[in-house]
């Protein structure tokens, strides 16, 4: 009993404990290793060369950990020296990547190929997967236009190829290839996206794999014997970040006045013309309507923002269930989004639900299905009356003294009140989509390493588009109301057949996949239009009860594609890396001569890390370089285009009115498919264990035999027959980085993700060669989509009066640059001003956690772009007649201003395009995140696994010079236009909840 006393004593005493913490591969010290003592805050850290001291008792357990190794706890016991070899942690090597047709390890992989994790998906409130890869993947540029509910950003993958058959990727969800996009998809539903860049990862993928292909891999059930249930929720308000900044009730007076002054009709009762910044009460009560002068006389300024704009709202509610044994594992999820835009009428609502079921049916006979239901509703996405109010009088009346809307609220025929246009049941823009994506498997293991596999994905699609204008709307203007309605049927359906054999020799390991596919897409459409509603009440409900039908259509497209694909993966050791790909496709989109297309790749991979003279750079623990080259196609073109279509035309027989058909387009059986060849190098790396991770890739990709409109003498009858001719080039570089920056003993973790990437997009021949078409703005050597105009070079001043009329211009206009120098300003003066192609773009994600707490948050720029700022164009006016964005005009005491004098005898400035192109770069907070996760032992107490709570917001702050200093909006664009009907930028403010029972 004494002994035992004494021992429990011993061990109860604190006492000092040292030893070293060493890697178990090298023996090295690891310098700056946690050592703490289980339980508790208490801790130390390793020295440079891995030694440590720390004080501790007999019943302690220490913990050791570093970042890049495996933890490690060591009961303390009566020990006072610890020495502990940690194993490096290859989780990072061994992290298992979808990619086409089947998965391999990271540390195999010979492709280009970026992942986004189920995290980062769930880590900011996003309405879609698109907003998912923007900035965090390098090589996919993502661009919205406006916060309109709804709204799915453009998606390029290392830029576009082609300028007719499409540059939109190819979307694959649980194996199955989409026929339409991704937006439909529930982002809660998924748990990785792999994008495949290079051709060598997207030759399987043939045909449809030019653009680059995106990998959707749902969520499924674990084989652990739970059942674990989960709750994602979050609720939050919209707001604009701020209003376009328009002329008050008084500067647009001015301005109306100044435009009289320029014509010279602006005067006083003596018929002397008024001078600039002088205001004449006679000239004004010629000029004013009584409502204008009313308004002048209180100081009224109308601000139709104001009166339009509210705070939106959104909500999101997920529901999982997870779980399953060794023989069947289940995914359930069901989902509610709602996004209610800051304008009444724009909204848009999803409800969904995912079944995910795998069953081992015997040693031999696996089965499952991946079944998914959308219903969506869409409000407002033809509509944007925001765009409308930009031009309304701010001296008028927008209600009256009762308190109703004034629907006429000047004498201006063309300009009626833009509140009427959200009154409940006016207008109506309604989209009801239904669809129903299906993946069915079965999958039989032949014999040892051979397996094969059937999927099968039936995709059905249903949409209902209605839209309805009532009398007291802008586009009706008192007369009868109109009804439109398009209904939409798509079934899509794809069968494939899989072998894959894998076999291990000795160092040898072969991995082999055969598949046999095909996919037919079926899809309707009918459409009818009606003039004289009866009761506005009915909208587009009841076409029969119209006095008249303005328009009845009905359109069926259908098209198949074959495939078949071959590929071999090997590697000698996991040290040598080989991958060789071939497709052959068949499409029905092509002539009769060219519907086949072979697209071969291959890459080789080498894991540097692993030879021998590697070993004494201890600091890397990861190096594979690799390098490839393949082709791939693209059958973006619309079906039937390759046959000689004809058109309805009307003609006089007998006197009488009739119809009859005639040649309408030139066929062209030779029409094949565009061509991309890309080659491509890389490399992956890992340092310092884990602590700096990345990759970075370089890459070339031609696309041939575009598929261009070739002009034709107007003597043939036709104006253009579609050929392949002409050639792009893009080239760029990627560069992805991760680090650990902090990973302390007391817990506090910082950790940053970055993307850089630059591409650069040219065209290297058309279908005359290699020579511009200016009609089309397409120029050897530059972008796709270049911007070719007059240059600005200011404002015509009152010293250059005799210049300007030399040149048909007056003092006060815009002046262009004479490029040629011939004295005169013609098409010839347009010159080359820049592109939409950013000249990069990049991303920074920040997370930050300390016991429990969790601060996130993610920066996007694009760089370098030009934009086009139709608010600059046709919310620029200066005419007189309708109020416009605020901008400084010149006039006889403002002569250093930017914009041109104001001139009632024009509707818009005279080139008033060359001041309509701006710098289009960006800096933007995505979103802050912060975060608090429950202890285990209070989340128990409530019944809960675990509980973390949060607060988000999502685009706090933009910084760019167009917002700042020209009086712009969101600079963000898809397609290079900021235009004046897409709604404002805008910020939300979310409170969310993570619940697991």
């Amino acid at each position: 009993m004494f002994f035992v006393l004494m021992g429990i004593q011993m061990l109860a005493q604190d006492r000092t404990v040292t030893g070293r913490v060493t890697a178990s591969d090298d023996g090295s010290g690891i310098p700056g290793a946690s050592i703490s003592i289980k339980g508790t805050a208490k801790g130390t850290s390793s020295d440079a060369d891995g030694n440590y001291k720390i004080t501790v008792s007999g019943s302690s357990v220490l913990t050791f950990s570093s970042v890049g190794f495996n933890s490690q706890d060591v009961s303390v016991g009566n020990k006072s020296q610890i020495n502990v070899a940690l194993a490096t942690d290859t989780k990072a090597l061994t992290e298992v990547v979808v990619v086409g047709y089947g998965t391999q390890k990271k540390s195999q992989l010979t492709g280009a190929i970026s992942s986004v994790t189920s995290k980062q998906i769930t880590e900011m409130p996003i309405t879609n997967l698109g907003q998912a890869m923007q900035g965090r993947v390098a090589g996919v540029d993502v661009a919205q236009s406006g916060s309109k509910p709804g709204t799915v950003p453009k998606v390029l993958i290392r830029g576009r190829r082609s300028f007719n058959a499409g540059n939109d990727p190819l979307y694959v969800v649980d194996g199955i290839p989409l026929s339409s996009g991704y937006e439909d998809m529930n982002p809660n539903d998924v748990a990785s996206m792999e994008i495949l860049k290079d051709a060598t990862a997207t030759a399987i993928y043939g045909a449809r794999g030019a653009n680059g292909v995106v990998l959707i891999t749902t969520k499924r059930g674990s084989k652990d014997g739970k059942t674990v249930i989960s709750y994602d929720t979050y609720v939050g308000s919209t707001q604009t970040l701020d209003k376009i900044n328009l002329f008050t009730g008084a500067e647009y007076a001015e301005m109306k006045r100044e435009s009289r002054r320029t014509i010279g009709t602006y005067k006083d009762a003596n018929g002397n013309l008024v001078p600039t910044g002088v205001m004449d009460a006679y000239a004004d009560s010629k000029l004013f309507t009584a409502i204008e002068l009313d308004g002048i006389a209180k100081g009224r300024t109308t601000d139709y923002q104001d009166l339009m704009v509210r705070k939106g709202f959104q909500q999101n509610h997920a529901i999982g269930v997870q779980g399953g044994n060794e023989k069947t594992q289940f995914s359930i999820n069901g989902g509610y989004f709602q996004d209610k835009g800051i304008i009444e009428g724009l909204d848009f609502t999803r409800y969904s639900l995912r079944v995910n079921v795998d069953h081992q049916v015997n040693k031999a006979l696996k089965v499952g299905i991946s079944s998914y239901g959308m219903y969506g509703v869409t409000n407002g996405a033809n509509l944007n009356p925001y765009g409308f109010l930009l031009s309304q009088n701010p001296l008028a009346r927008a209600f009256d003294d009762s308190g109703n809307l004034i629907f006429q609220q000047t004498d201006d025929a063309l300009l009626t009140n833009p509140l009427n246009e959200i009154v409940k049941g006016a207008k109506i823009d309604e989209t009801r989509k239904y669809r129903i994506f299906n993946s069915v498997y079965a999958e039989l293991q032949l014999a040892k390493g051979l397996k094969y596999r059937v999927n099968f994905g039936p995709d059905f699609t249903i949409s209902r588009n209605g839209q309805f204008n009532g009398a007291l709307t802008n586009a009706i203007k008192g007369g009868n109301p109109t009804a439109t309605t398009d209904n939409r049927f798509g079934f899509n359906y794809t069968i494939e057949n899989i072998l894959t054999y894998n076999k291990q020799i000795k160092d040898h390991n072969i991995g082999i996949t055969a598949l046999q596919s095909m996919q037919r897409d079926n899809y309707e459409q009918f459409t009818q239009s009606v003039l004289g509603v009866p009761v506005e009440t009915q909208a587009f409900f009841n076409l029969g009860n119209a006095s008249s039908i303005q328009g009845i259509g009905s359109n069926l497209i259908q098209w198949t594609i074959a495939s078949y694909m071959a590929r071999i993966n090997y590697d000698y050791k996991g040290k040598y890396l080989l991958t060789v790909t071939a497709r052959r496709d068949g499409s029905s989109r092509f002539g009769e001569n060219t519907k086949w297309g072979n697209f071969p790749g291959v890459a080789l991979g080498w894991n540097l890390h692993q030879e021998n003279f590697m070993k004494r750079l201890t600091f890397i623990d990861e190096l594979k370089l690799r390098a490839s080259m393949a082709q791939v196609g693209n059958q973006g073109l619309s079906p039937y285009q390759t046959q000689g279509l004809e058109g309805r035309t009307s003609y006089a027989w007998n006197n009488n009115a009739a119809y009859g058909y005639r040649p309408n387009t030139i066929g062209n059986a030779d029409l094949k498919w565009e061509t991309s060849t890309s080659k491509n190098i890389g490399a992956d790396f890992s340092l310092w264990r884990g602590k700096v991770s990345g990759s970075v890739e370089y890459y070339q990709t031609n696309t041939t035999d575009l598929l261009l409109s070739d002009q034709l003498p107007t003597s043939t009858g036709f104006a253009a027959v579609t050929r392949n001719v002409g050639e792009t080039k893009n080239t760029g570089i990627e560069l992805s980085l991760s680090t650990v920056n902090v990973d302390a003993e007391n817990g506090f973790k910082w950790s940053t993700d970055f993307t850089f990437y630059k591409n650069t997009e040219e065209i290297v021949s058309l279908y005359n060669g290699a020579k511009d078409d200016v009609g089309n703005r397409w120029f050897i050597g530059k972008p796709l989509n270049s911007y070719y105009d007059y240059k600005y070079e200011g404002i015509w001043q009152t010293a250059e009066a005799a210049d300007a009329k030399a040149k048909g211009f007056s003092v006060g206009q815009i002046k262009v640059a004479d490029s040629n120098g011939d004295g005169k300003i013609t098409a010839d003066d347009r010159v080359l001003l820049g592109s939409d192609v950013p000249t990069w773009t990049g991303g920074i994600t920040n997370r930050f956690s300390y016991k429990g707490f969790d601060l996130s948050f993610f920066i996007f720029t694009r760089q370098g772009q030009k934009i086009v700022s139709r608010f600059h164009q046709n919310s620029n006016y200066l005419q007189g007649r309708y109020n416009q964005i605020k901008v400084d005009y010149w006039t006889p005491n403002n002569p250093n201003a930017y914009y041109p004098r104001p001139n009632f005898n024009q509707e818009f400035p005279a080139y008033n395009t060359a001041i309509m192109y701006f710098d289009g770069s960006f800096i933007k907070v995505r979103n802050i995140n912060v975060g608090y996760t429950f202890p285990a032992k209070t989340a128990q107490k409530l019944g809960l696994s675990s509980l973390r709570v949060y607060a988000s917001i999502q685009q706090p702050f933009i910084f760019s010079k167009y917002r700042s200093k020209e009086n712009g909006v969101d600079p963000e664009t898809s397609n290079g236009n900021v235009d004046n009907n897409v709604t404002p930028a805008t910020q939300v403010s979310t409170f969310g909840l993570n619940i697991k029972f």
